[in-house]
């Protein structure tokens, strides 16, 4: 028998495949990212709305539970995984941004961004005595070419969007965005939208309602972090709407 064939012997190093044609380490990379708490991102035609469970301890700051981060005016992005491995990956995505605008006086595209960050990643994939990068991305924003939102994956893949989530709820906020999402939705119907499925995903799970929203819009082309105080209206109008 093959040694490659014995159980477990093509799970220790990234550039072996199994016998089936599997690289277990990015599995085991996209199962971290299942386990991970629900972030969420949403196009409408008057922006874009990214959103992400805050997980904190009972003596933990709460200003330090980051899932939401900034990478440019225009562009933001909500992570799941190891936020260490996601904090080098957006450190580079910030470099990309701000050369490309003392390069070319203009904001980068988003898709340009998303690419180079999932290049990233699959080099991690493919060389010996290392690992691949334990996080998933959803990369929103406002460039020239429109309203973008873009999730990528542990591999190095990315694909575009009208709307996408990755986490532990995954599975309950694909169910709602698929009954409710509708292209023509203002911005402010998109956050409630947004509000309801993390939410929804919590209550799943039996966890309190603690979430983040942001929201780039179409008009003025900045992101914007809603306050805590708005988040918990939006959440409060939920609820008496049940």
């Amino acid at each position: 028998m093959s040694m490659f064939a014995a159980p477990g012997a093509y799970d220790r190093a990234i550039t072996v495949f199994s016998p089936d044609g599997r690289l277990f380490q990015v599995e085991y990379a996209m199962e971290l990212v299942n386990r991970g708490a629900t972030i969420l991102g949403i196009k409408c035609s008057e922006g874009v709305v990214l959103g992400a469970e805050e997980t904190v301890e009972a003596l933990e700051e709460s200003e330090y539970s980051w899932k939401i981060f900034k990478i440019d005016d225009h562009i933001g992005t909500a992570i799941v995984g190891l936020s260490s491995d996601a904090r080098i990956l957006i450190d580079q995505a910030r470099i990309y941004a701000q050369s490309n605008r003392l390069t070319y006086d203009e904001p980068i595209d988003v898709e340009v961004v998303t690419k180079r960050i999932c290049a990233i990643k699959q080099l991690y994939t493919q060389h010996a005595g290392v690992r691949p990068f334990g996080v998933s991305i959803i990369l929103g924003g406002v460039d020239k070419t429109g309203n973008r939102l873009f999730g990528t994956h542990p591999s190095g893949t990315y694909r575009g969007y009208k709307a996408t989530t990755y986490g532990a709820g995954r599975e309950t906020v694909i169910n709602i965005l698929k009954e409710e999402y509708r292209e023509n939705m203002s911005l402010e119907e998109t956050i409630k939208l947004g509000v309801k499925c993390l939410v929804k995903a919590l209550e799943a799970r039996q966890l309190p309602p603690r979430i983040k929203i942001a929201v780039i819009q179409s008009a003025t082309k900045k992101l914007e972090l809603l306050s805590d105080e708005k988040i918990e209206e939006y959440v409060k109008e939920l609820g008496k709407g049940k």
